[in-house]
């Protein structure tokens, strides 16, 4: 057994490290201790808590920390902290049986200089170093209630109430109540999570972590907590997806309210984007207004620096800026695999001293061959040649694996088709790639190596973010069979509904049917299933498509009687659901990222099979919109290829949810990023030009309007010779 610790600021930095040293080796304990957290608000105040343990067998053990040999008036300091903490757990109904208090508290004041003689109270606990583990060996719970500690330390953490949104049911086994339970499930923070709320460190700390894995809640709990600490400081919360910045200032405003009973100073709090504009809140527009350089719009920055616009703008602000003038004591990066590295060295330098940097990024969410580049290249080097930052610290490089959105199966089949592992190609073009294949059974169909779309550089990375390894190797050239266990995945987010309600694949003929079907289920989930009108959103995939697409279906709902909006459109930039929750959102994939939604629903998803070139970003795009869901999705689209994307899900089901594939080669790799690279419209128009008239040359060539021998003679030996050597 062992106790989680996890480390906030102490105002009695002595006597929490020496609690923590000890607690850290008692091996008769277990629970998760917290050091200066939690931090209550009183009508006259915050009142932070020196120490709090929570255990399953002792229950709340308060510790209130002495820097001396002198005690002082301890029993005062034991009483208010108490009645603070009882009060606090009082608010939760599952705390209380008539007016009884479900979880003891007790209490202790630890001073690692005192020596006591004689008898002490025992409603007044005091224990030096030696004493301590005794004491609190000789605490007990002697009827722990259910469900009690979960509870108990969803109060303490300040989540309580994040996902539970007081719905009003009608019956209990509807999708509705469904949800409900899955909400009050999702209601405490593992021990990483909380970590990375309450554990800052003078300097870059990174927080990486899956889709799903509460990076939001984790920022938006760690803004707060600093701001209730330091109200001085002036920090920022910034992000790419611009329908972020609701949810940001809702749970930050909650969490802060809780903790000081205040609103937060949103004058020293700020939550932006992190382009901007001049008028516009925004860290790169405030930087360039504070070194007093030149800004750039969008549209200015993709002239000069092209698909590299943001990245360009941020390198030449930095080149610009002669003298950086520092402005944040603390800034906080959300989405950070979609934000150039220019844009955190940047950030970086807009810190006084010591550079307290927060960013967390989705280690799976781009699905490219590498993440985010390593901070030493990130930060770059100072003038001795050291790295500016080197995260050498548990406490400075948080790896969040557990998924709490996306259940076992939601989030399996999220990366078995993003990287393509039960993708096969047509037989034309397998035929002359396609390795041997051997031990194949009729229930195990072994994938082909040369479906795979993409694939990560460092094998490690699959066991970072949760998946294990049931047979072979993690290594380049070796068979690997990979799942995802209960300690990675909680069972209960798939236990509520059987797979094929989970997860649905719908193929229609055309696009008329599949918005009648679609239309049909929405009005079904609203008025039979018990969800709300922002517990549903409808993805189309391909961005540039998005606003013709929708309109079908939206029609269709509309005449069911259904209200419909786009996000981003039909209401403001930065709004995602609308506020009074009786419209169905419909949004395109950018938009969607940093949301969620208890019924995903994914049309055109055809479009996601279509590529022979920028297929990676394609099925990133696929990806990225399965994982938006918390408990339901349905994949929609129309013809043939729609069957073959369905069909990759089946073979995902044969192989019982397990990803099963050879790991490519240093050689295999390159050449995945080389036929499935991102492309920039004129690459893509160029290539399709080059296509059309190879096609046109061919027909020409079988229908004999064109003869081999009129093609000169020298381009003929190098047409054979390219064709020959197979590249």
């Amino acid at each position: 057994m062992t106790i989680d610790i996890v480390q906030g600021a102490s105002r009695k930095p002595a006597a929490s490290a020496r609690l923590v040293e000890i607690l850290r080796n008692e091996t008769r304990l277990s629970g998760r201790l917290f050091i200066g957290y939690p931090i209550i608000a009183t009508a006259t105040g915050r009142h932070p808590i020196d120490a709090l343990w929570l255990s399953r067998d002792k229950g709340i053990v308060i510790f209130d920390l002495v820097e001396g040999s002198d005690p002082g008036d301890y029993q005062d300091r034991q009483d208010d902290s108490a009645n603070k903490i009882d009060a606090r757990l009082r608010l939760d109904r599952r705390l209380v049986s008539r007016r009884k208090l479900r979880i003891p508290i007790h209490t202790i004041s630890f001073a690692s200089q005192f020596t006591h003689t004689g008898e002490v109270d025992d409603t007044y606990r005091i224990a030096d170093t030696r004493s301590i583990g005794d004491e609190l060996n000789a605490l007990n719970w002697p009827e722990p209630y259910p469900d009690a500690y979960e509870a108990a330390l969803s109060v303490i953490e300040n989540v309580s109430t994040i996902r539970q949104t007081g719905r009003r049911l009608a019956q209990e086994t509807t999708r509705g109540a469904t949800l409900k339970m899955l909400e009050n499930s999702i209601a405490t923070l593992d021990p990483w999570q909380s970590r990375a709320v309450v554990e800052t460190v003078d300097g870059v700390q990174r927080i990486r972590g899956l889709a799903g894995s509460g990076k939001t809640i984790v920022l938006a709990l760690k803004a707060a907590y600093l701001h209730v600490q330091q109200p001085d400081w002036r920090i920022a919360v910034t992000f790419h997806t611009r329908s972020l910045k609701g949810a940001f200032e809702r749970l930050i405003r909650d969490f802060h309210i809780r903790m000081s009973n205040e609103e937060p100073d949103w004058s020293r709090l700020s939550i932006v984007n992190a382009w901007g504009a001049p008028r516009q809140g925004g860290i790169y527009s405030e930087f360039c207004r504070e070194q007093q350089i030149d800004y750039l719009d969008f549209g200015s920055a993709k002239g000069s620096f092209g698909r590299d616009a943001f990245s360009g703008a941020c390198n030449k602000a930095l080149r610009d800026a002669v003298e950086i003038h520092p402005v944040y004591d603390a800034l906080l990066i959300d989405e950070a695999q979609d934000l150039p590295p220019a844009f955190l060295l940047l950030c970086y330098h807009f810190l006084k001293d010591p550079k307290r940097l927060i960013y967390a990024y989705d280690e799976l969410q781009i699905l490219s061959g590498d993440s985010l580049p390593p901070p030493e290249e990130v930060f770059g080097q100072r003038t001795d040649g050291n790295p500016r930052v080197r995260l050498d610290e548990r406490q400075q490089d948080i790896v969040l694996n557990m998924c709490y959105r996306n259940s076992r199966p939601i989030l399996v089949t999220a990366h078995a088709l993003g990287f393509g592992i039960y993708r096969r190609l047509q037989p034309g073009v397998a035929a002359s790639r396609r390795r041997r294949a051997t031990h194949l059974t009729p229930t195990m169909p072994r994938p082909s190596r040369t479906g795979l779309v993409q694939m990560f550089d460092h094998a490690g990375l699959w066991e970072d973010v949760g998946y294990r390894i049931r047979n072979g190797r993690l290594e380049d050239g070796h068979e690997v069979t990979l799942y995802r266990p209960p300690e990675t995945s909680p069972t209960y987010l798939e236990d509520h509904s059987p797979l094929e309600d989970i997860m649905q694949f719908h193929v229609f003929e055309n696009e008329r049917m599949q918005a009648s079907w679609l239309a049909e289920e929405v009005k079904k989930n609203l008025e039979q299933d018990e969800l709300r009108h922002d517990d549903i959103m409808i993805i189309n995939p391909d961005p540039r498509t998005t606003r013709a697409k929708v309109g079908l279906p939206r029609r269709r709902l509309l005449e069911l009687g259904v209200d419909s909006h786009l996000a981003g459109v039909d209401n403001g930039r930065d709004v995602f659901t609308t506020p009074e929750k009786t419209s169905v959102t419909f949004t395109g994939v950018h938009r969607a990222k940093g949301n969620e939604a208890a019924m995903i629903y994914v049309i055109n998803a055809q479009d996601c099979q279509t590529a022979t070139y920028d297929l990676a970003r394609i099925r990133n795009r696929l990806f990225t919109a399965i994982t938006r869901s918390k408990a339901w999705v349905r994949v929609l689209g129309v013809g043939a290829l729609m069957s073959e994307l369905k069909q990759e899900y089946e073979r995902l089901v044969v192989n019982d949810l397990q990803l099963r594939f050879t790991y490519p080669s240093t050689e295999e790799r390159e050449e995945l990023r080389l036929v499935h690279r991102d492309m920039t419209a004129a690459e893509r128009d160029r290539i399709e030009q080059q296509d059309k008239s190879l096609r046109q040359f061919l027909q020409d060539v079988k229908q004999q309007k064109l003869r081999i021998e009129d093609i000169d003679p020298g381009v003929r030996e190098e047409l054979a010779a390219l064709l020959s050597s197979g590249k």
